[in-house]
């Protein structure tokens, strides 16, 4: 008959399964880092080469274009070493999906890459075409954030999301301004826009700094230059400042070379952070390994120890175990142990998870008013951004509030 230690042996093996799913999840995630970024540069330079008419980074374009290719081999790469029969994933039905979803779209590049190079299509539907993507490839990392087990690597995956997700914000700012003083015009609505592009990233970066370490946000700061900081406000302030009408198009070289530096920079924070969160999974996995073992001795001289059979001739006996004389006590101690670590890793993971899922409920929230009021999904976030701000309540609450008036709203009810 299994003892209770038998089974704390099985679940600590699972505890390693599952650390080591975490492991491979998070090197997808650094590999999906950098096709984002890559794909940021070029939505940015596809901006410009589009809005100044092909006038500017006709040369640059095809190489980022190259750039691009080559991290999107090895994504594919990273896909195809993924065990797609691994039934025991509890989220893998949703991460699938979203892998489904992302190589759909990145089928789909070559295509508008075309039109791109013929300047047959709008800067602005260039961009949603690559925002769709880029969402998609994050929507994957939101994934991996919400599947962790352990407390301390959810920590650092819902920072890694949420940073990734304040950059990918920050490189759409860079392709709408580049657009924008590219074309030599602006009016209030893409000032609201871009108004509404800083306030997004300053809440991922909130965000990001609750969750991180203090070394990692050490290196974010460090790493924003005030020169560039200070240009990247003083061209702000031009666009969203000045009245609907002219721009001096020549900025719109400045404004790129300005995003550029900062988005490098955020790179930087980003490696570390994939770096820091593979080294985490690596201590962690020894760790879980090490006591395991001590596991298995401790069932090992219990079962000797209730057969009564002494250690064989030339057999090494199990090493001392700092758990107490008696065995059986021993046993008890480390169960005990093991239900106290357990319920603490639960509890904060409860509140780690916390801001994954306001994210749920805002999305649903987004895709209940887009089905039910026939809006973009921009204007169904702004909507609800714009009802918490005037009733001063949390994003979050807004989005509770209506999802619980889904009725009313397929009613089409006020």
């Amino acid at each position: 008959m299994k003892s209770g230690l038998s089974f704390l042996i099985a679940a600590r093996r699972c505890e390693i399964n599952d650390l080591e799913q975490l492991t491979r999840t998070s090197a997808l995630v650094n590999v999906i880092g950098h096709l984002v970024h890559a794909l940021q540069k070029e939505r940015g330079i596809s901006n410009v080469f589009l809005g100044s008419q092909g006038a500017r980074f006709a040369e640059q374009l095809p190489l980022q274009v190259r750039e691009c290719r080559q991290a999107e081999d090895e994504l594919r790469a990273s896909f195809d070493h993924l065990d797609t029969d691994a039934g025991h994933l509890s989220n893998g039905a949703r991460l699938f999906s979203r892998i489904a979803f992302v190589l759909h779209e990145l089928d789909g590049l070559p295509e508008l890459r075309q039109h791109i190079a013929r300047q047959d299509v709008a800067a602005a539907d260039a961009t949603a075409a690559f925002v769709k993507l880029i969402a998609g490839l994050l929507a994957v990392v939101f994934e991996a954030a919400d599947s962790a087990t352990n407390p301390e690597i959810s920590r650092l995956l819902v920072a890694m999301f949420n940073f990734m997700q304040g950059k990918e914000f920050s490189g759409q700012e860079r392709a709408f301004g580049a657009a924008t003083f590219a074309s030599g015009r602006t009016d209030s609505q893409r000032q609201q826009q871009w108004l509404h592009l800083i306030q997004s990233q300053e809440r991922c970066v909130q965000v990001f700094s609750d969750f991180s370490t203090p070394e990692l946000r050490e290196l974010w700061q460090s790493g924003q230059s005030p020169a560039t900081m200070a240009e990247l406000e003083r061209l702000r302030r031009i666009a969203c400042s000045a009245a609907a009408g002219a721009l001096d198009p020549n900025l719109s070289q400045s404004w790129f070379d300005c995003c550029t530096h900062r988005i490098d920079a955020m790179k930087t924070v980003e490696d570390q952070l994939a770096a820091e969160l593979l080294s985490l999974c690596g201590q962690k996995i020894v760790q879980a390994r090490a006591e395991l073992h001590d596991h298995q001795m401790i069932l090992a001289a219990h079962n000797g120890h209730a057969n009564g059979m002494p250690v064989a001739a030339g057999q090494v006996s199990p090493p001392a175990l700092p758990y107490g004389p008696h065995l059986d006590r021993s046993i008890l101690e480390l169960v005990q142990e093991q239900a106290s670590r357990l319920q603490a890793m639960s509890d904060e993971l409860e509140t780690t998870r916390a801001s994954l899922n306001e994210r749920k409920l805002v999305e649903r929230a987004k895709g209940l008013l887009m089905a039910h009021r026939k809006l973009s999904e921009e204007d169904a976030y702004k909507m609800l951004r714009q009802t918490a701000m005037n009733q001063n309540r949390r994003l979050a609450d807004v989005a509770e509030a209506v999802l619980a008036m889904a009725d009313y709203l397929a009613a089409g009810k006020p």
